[in-house]
């Protein structure tokens, strides 16, 4: 039975490995996301100037203002995402799940951000 320590651990492991790889540009910057045990925030980061260019989340108000079920928070904040990284200009991007596994909340913001328009 694995501990709550062993699982952060865990994952911070998976997280710096997937790091290794995946490198943010100013043409093709870097989707990251995190997911806590209430929220999710996703941002768009350009690692050769160490910068956010973008970001979204779901305590922003209008996405906070209404209790639904953490999914549909998700798919709200890869929509909203999607948009304002489209009104920069930017539509390519890497994927950094994060050390998530890629289901339920972080494929469901992947998916909603596809739709609004990025290309990963």
């Amino acid at each position: 039975m694995t501990t709550v320590k062993e699982t952060r651990v865990n994952r911070k492991k998976r997280h710096l490995r997937i790091r290794k790889r995946v490198i943010g540009t100013a043409a093709r910057p870097r989707l990251c996301v995190f997911r806590s045990l209430k929220y999710i925030y996703a941002q768009l980061s350009d690692d050769t100037e160490g910068r956010t260019v973008v970001s979204a989340s779901s305590l922003e108000a209008d996405i906070k203002a209404s209790p639904k079920p953490k999914v549909d928070d998700a798919k709200l904040v890869g929509t909203l995402l999607g948009k304002r990284a489209l009104d920069k200009g930017i539509e390519q991007v890497v994927f950094d799940r994060g050390g998530y596994k890629y289901h339920g909340r972080i494929k469901t913001l992947a998916d909603a951000a596809r739709e609004a328009g990025l290309k990963f």
